[in-house]
């Protein structure tokens, strides 16, 4: 969640915060359950006969995992950085412990990759998600899919209509990647702990795929708090489809 900015040297990177936040991740996934547990569903439906799915920012790993399970996908990789993250992975996983962007170029490709929860709201800027998405890209198969959700900046059912509105206003007089950037924060035990990230608008993604030579296949909107898809896109959170344009 957002919160109020603390002092700058309270911000740790991503990879530092998640460190910390591990033990508390799957209690803290617990209650979001309902948007977790439909945009699974949505891409479970949306793989067919794929033998191999890569997971970047992967977590614990068990959201790849049960995933890889319903769709009857054979081999699954964990991308996850943070080594407090994959301490928590189940036994027996293939991981990968660096970044997308490390990734080697002899790597072989996936026909799935998934990128969920915001991942990419954790990358400091245009540049480096441009450069993940990118990387994204070469590691599909031909005619793979990868499957992107990201947190909407113009959610006004999660932020408010009165926010939702004033930040549209915003970047239509004084357009800055800048503006969706906010501060994370999560409680783990009597700790708090804050963390970088970015909000997205629609358009925002659709420059970053065309900018990575990704095209966008098929877009979701799901509700944050009930999990239900909406026709709205200011009702919820962003999903997409992704395929080598």
């Amino acid at each position: 969640m957002s919160s109020p900015t603390p002092p700058s040297q309270d911000v740790l990177p991503p990879i530092a915060a998640y460190d910390i936040f591990a033990p508390a991740y799957r209690s803290y996934s617990e209650t979001r359950r309902a948007y977790l547990q439909k945009v699974e569903e949505i891409v479970i439906s949306g793989i067919s006969s794929a033998g191999s799915l890569l997971d970047i920012g992967a977590g614990d790993g068990r959201r790849a995992l049960r995933i890889a399970s319903s769709a009857g996908v054979a081999r699954v990789v964990l991308l996850e950085p943070s080594a407090g993250m994959r301490a928590h992975c189940p036994e027996g996983v293939e991981i990968w412990s660096c970044r997308i962007t490390d990734v080697p170029a002899a790597a072989p490709a996936f026909e799935i990759i998934t990128c969920l929860w915001n991942v990419l709201g954790h990358l400091p800027d245009n540049r480096e998600r441009t450069l993940t998405l990118d990387r994204t890209r070469k590691l599909l198969t031909p005619g793979g899919a990868v499957f992107l959700d990201v947190s909407h900046r113009y959610n006004g059912a999660a932020y408010g209509w009165g926010r939702t509105f004033l930040r549209m206003g915003r970047d239509f007089l004084n357009p800055s990647e800048k503006h969706g950037d906010v501060t994370i924060s999560w409680k783990v035990g009597d700790k708090t702990v804050f963390t970088q990230g970015h909000l997205f608008t629609d358009a925002e993604i659709e420059g970053l795929c065309c900018s990575a030579g990704l095209k966008i296949a098929r877009r979701w909107v799901v509700d944050y708090e009930t999990g239900e898809e909406c026709r709205l896109s200011l009702s919820g959170h962003l999903l997409y489809q992704l395929t080598a344009a």
